[in-house]
């Protein structure tokens, strides 16, 4: 289908796209990547008059480290995200995310703060994002906001970003040394997850001392799986220890039921996939 005619403009600069964004109002929308509207325009879901594109922003690209953080700019592609060494030191949980990441062609075009703007809750970022304990920095009329990922991703589809706002940046605070791993559960190659588990480690003399766990597609929003964590704090590395404590996975989950299964078969794999996840961050 041919989406709805509707003008265009390419701002060069973060202002720029805030004052274009302030003369339309709600007749705008953004474009990123374009991995998440361009499909919507087409099928005519959403018919904005004007479409804002952060394309050629260049302050917006690029991963720099900024004291004990990691920042990663909005329209950085995620193929650039994968492979970028810093991230790869010290934020390997978001790497192994960007790996499992829908196909190569998606990884090139797609952005790292595209994909969570869009909020989806079976997207793979948001998980990762929430279990490093990212911060969104945010841009609007007024200047800048950081707002922690605890009270970013407020709904389905729907994030603390104002409709007179742009994010700028994710700022990943540095979890160096730590194992990581990303668990995914699909029945076809590069499908929305049916259900994964995102699982960071550090390990001390051969129990855990810290952990942190993040659910994806176990509620309208990703999850922190607390529980999990407090479990896991201080307990031998052991598969029977893990496994105990990720029995603990679906608490405070409320996951949907459609084709791919019903909400007690997520819960299932949510305990499942968790044990896997951090044992293989564990390098158990």
């Amino acid at each position: 289908m041919i989406p709805a005619p509707f003008d265009y403009v390419a701002p060069t600069s973060v202002e720029e796209a805030l004052t274009a964004l302030s003369q339309h109002g709600d007749d705008a929308k953004i474009i990123a990547g374009g991995q998440s509207l361009l499909p919507v325009l087409r099928m005519r879901l959403n018919a904005p008059e004007m479409v804002i594109d952060l394309g050629r922003i260049p302050s917006l690209r690029g991963v720099r480290e900024d004291g004990d953080a990691i920042v990663i700019g909005a329209m950085t592609p995620h193929s650039v995200v994968g492979a970028d060494p810093l991230v790869a030191q010290h934020a390997a949980l978001i790497s192994a995310a960007v790996e499992h990441l829908a196909d190569a062609q998606v990884r090139h075009r797609g952005t790292f703060g595209g994909a969570l703007a869009h909020a989806d809750p079976a997207g793979d970022l948001g998980a990762p994002a929430l279990a490093l304990e990212a911060t969104f920095v945010i841009a609007g009329p007024g200047g800048t906001r950081t707002v922690a990922a605890d009270d970013f991703f407020v709904d389905l589809f729907e994030t603390a970003i104002g409709d007179d706002e742009i994010l700028t940046e994710v700022r990943i605070p540095k979890r160096t040394g730590w194992g990581a791993h990303y668990e995914k559960f699909v029945r076809v190659a590069h499908q929305w997850p049916i259900v994964a588990v995102a699982a960071a480690v550090r390990v001390e003399s051969g129990r855990i001392a810290e952990a942190r766990v993040g659910l994806t597609n176990m509620g309208s929003t990703p999850l922190r799986a607390r529980a999990v964590e407090e479990a896991l704090t201080g307990q031998p590395l052991s598969e029977d220890a893990v496994r105990t404590a990720a029995e603990r996975a679906a608490e405070g989950t409320n996951p949907p039921s459609d084709l791919n299964g019903d909400a007690d078969y997520r819960r299932h794999l949510a305990r499942v996939l968790t044990r896997r996840a951090v044992l293989a961050a564990a390098g158990a």
